[in-house]
């Protein structure tokens, strides 16, 4: 996790181009939200980890990493893969099986978009929320003790120079 004078908090995980990560990712995620305070955002932000993470291992190309930011005002989730295709919103029919992951972050996600990546191809699919006010400003000594560690590691990079991307693939 980094930490930045304005209260950054970041944590990134490079994860492998499987489907069968995604549980790991979203227990990750989890205890990561509890970790930092936020428990009242885990259940839509690990329903919509599941969501990315699925388009990024089923249409986009690895590398894939997952980062979580948080400030005292907000709350975001990236998906980070470096396949061609942006994410569209499908429009299907009600018995349909497959393709509602961005209907799903839209329902649950105040705020969300892609951004391309720095060197092309690829992209970053992102979903921020307002953090709930009983948990603004909290400091992150002032959090529970740090999760446990799991079998996709969180990267724990360094406190970052001014000017220079945080969690870059």
């Amino acid at each position: 996790m980094v930490e930045s004078p304005d209260d950054l908090r970041v944590v990134c995980w490079d994860l492998p181009n499987t489907l069968a990560m995604i549980g790991e990712a979203r227990r990750d995620v989890s205890r990561t939200l509890v970790d930092w305070g936020l428990e009242p955002l885990a259940e839509d932000v690990v329903l919509v980890a599941s969501e990315l993470l699925a388009n990024a291992v089923t249409y986009g190309e690895p590398p894939i990493r997952l980062s979580l930011w948080a400030t005292p005002s907000s709350l975001s989730i990236r998906v980070t893969d470096h396949g061609p295709d942006r994410p569209r919103l499908l429009h299907l029919a009600p018995d349909a099986l497959h393709g509602r992951g961005l209907t799903i972050v839209t329902a649950l996600a105040p705020d969300h978009g892609t951004t391309p990546t720095p060197n092309p191809p690829g992209k970053t699919v992102w979903a921020r929320w307002p953090t709930p006010p009983s948990t603004r400003g909290l400091l992150p000594h002032q959090q529970a003790t740090p999760p446990p560690p799991s079998p996709l590691d969180a990267q724990v990079f360094p406190p970052i120079p001014p000017g220079r991307p945080i969690c870059e693939l």
